[in-house]
């Protein structure tokens, strides 16, 4: 039993995983957009990250703190 169980461990260990991500659709990017203020402004920049993504560049997140009332 301990020798089936190390074979499958190390059988499952040595397929690669697989990490994807679902990027975001134009329509999805307009939808999210129709309600900012600067509409043009961040349909560019949801189009510049999602290519920065598919590329495997990094991108910058903002972080807004949360406040306490």
């Amino acid at each position: 039993m301990g020798l089936l169980l190390k074979i499958f461990l190390i059988t499952y260990l040595a397929v690669p995983l697989e990490y994807k991500s679902f990027e975001i659709s134009n329509y999805e990017i307009l939808r999210i957009c129709r309600k900012e203020r600067k509409e043009k402004a961040c349909i560019k920049r949801l189009k510049l990250n999602r290519d920065l993504l598919e590329a495997g560049k990094p991108i910058e997140i903002p972080v807004i703190p949360y406040r306490n009332k």
